[in-house]
């Protein structure tokens, strides 16, 4: 029987094949442009149907969060829209760290990824659809090193400046699945959650801080290897031309509230992020973000407030991430949303682990707390 024919040259693909024999493979990770960074894949396998897979991913203790790869399994469609899980396992001793991925395909071709994608044709539909609905303006905030627009969608006419932005880190695509939700909620005419938001604030939109690593298939980068959520304390048109647009278009309107959206290679659950280091923490900024926590706690399943990142300690916070940098900047309620690779342990989904459903979803109840959060702000 034939050899299966891997392929990768196309939007967000990244793989690079070091061997085929029949329907197994010998695969490699290829690093971020000008980045030691690498952990995102996406590809495609053909002649593949009815046929055993086995595709072993190499050198995985030389990626970026290596720790990532134990408890993971590899994402799986057939029709790309549906996304499941693969049974995977992962060697640490084997092949210098690696993920063997078995699957089999009832369709000819099918599509491997780290995570569901989000394309930068969906972005563009996504802004699309956004910019028809009433009362939403769509910013070109500025250009990226490729070439790309930075969209920005705005809403609302509430006094309160809102910032929601995603995807600084572009292999964390589960953020712009939860933008998909966000944005959904509300656009919608028939939210009432979307109507009342968008009178009590206006929203500043970033779906996506970093397409051209979007495009290229990063996981953490831009077009010339620079991870944005560490430039914001002094951001370059050289380097990060993206995080100066967007901090200059803060620095026009404020910031009263900004959630950062993320993926968290390493850690089984959704967790929330905040700026407790910062040299002018008050306690009113500490106060707002541990309430936040806990209306979205409350609200889904699909939250928890025990695992996590340890939290910095007073005035060591560091202002070139943008949650600190925002805080410490504008006096803002800012904080970093994380999602799970693997799946949310507390509410597991052992058929398609953390996906783009329960990420949409879960941007529509953040949208929701936003709004609690507001209701008990203003009554106090």
């Amino acid at each position: 029987m034939s050899d299966i024919q891997i392929h990768a040259a196309f939007d967000s693909g990244n793989i690079e094949v070091l061997s085929i024999d029949g329907a197994s493979a010998r695969l490699a990770i290829r690093r971020d442009h000008q980045s030691d960074f690498a952990q995102w894949f996406h590809f495609r396998v053909s002649g593949a149907a009815e046929r055993e897979l086995t595709l072993t991913i190499t050198g995985l203790s030389g990626s970026a969060y290596p720790m990532g790869w134990p408890g993971y399994e590899a994402c799986v469609s057939e029709d790309r829209n549906e996304w499941t899980r693969a049974p995977s396992t992962y060697s640490e001793s084997a092949d210098g760290g690696s993920l063997t991925i078995r699957y089999t395909p009832g369709a000819n071709a099918v599509w491997f990824a780290y995570f569901a994608p989000y394309s930068m044709e969906r972005h563009h539909d996504l802004v699309a659809d956004a910019a028809q609905a009433e009362g939403v303006t769509l910013r070109t905030l500025g250009t990226t090193l490729d070439g790309q627009p930075l969209d920005c969608l705005e809403m609302g006419t509430g006094p309160l400046h809102v910032w929601l932005y995603a995807r600084q880190h572009p292999g964390e695509s589960m953020a712009e699945w939860w933008m998909e939700g966000a944005i959904d909620q509300l656009i919608d005419p028939a939210s009432s959650v979307g109507r009342e938001l968008r009178k009590r604030a206006t929203f500043h939109i970033v779906p996506n801080c970093n397409p051209d690593g979007s495009r290229r298939g990063h996981l953490r980068t831009n077009a010339v290897g620079t991870n944005l959520n560490r430039e914001w304390a002094d951001p370059t048109p050289e380097k990060s031309p993206e995080v100066l647009a967007i901090r200059n278009a803060m620095d026009t309107t404020g910031v009263d509230f900004a959630m950062d959206v993320h993926g968290d290679e390493a850690i089984p659950a959704v967790f929330l992020a905040g700026f407790e280091g910062i040299p002018s923490l008050t306690p009113e900024q500490k106060a707002g973000y541990d309430r936040f926590g806990e209306l979205l706690d409350r609200r889904t399943p699909d939250f928890q407030r025990t695992l996590g990142y340890p939290t910095a300690a007073p005035g060591k916070g560091n202002l070139a991430m943008s949650t600190n940098q925002v805080a410490e900047r504008f006096g803002a309620v800012s904080m970093t949303l994380e999602m799970p690779f693997k799946d949310h342990n507390p509410a597991a989904d052992p058929r398609q682990g953390w996906s783009p459903e329960r990420s949409i979803q879960l941007g529509r109840d953040c949208l929701a707390t936003l709004l609690e959060w507001l209701e008990e702000r203003d009554a106090a």
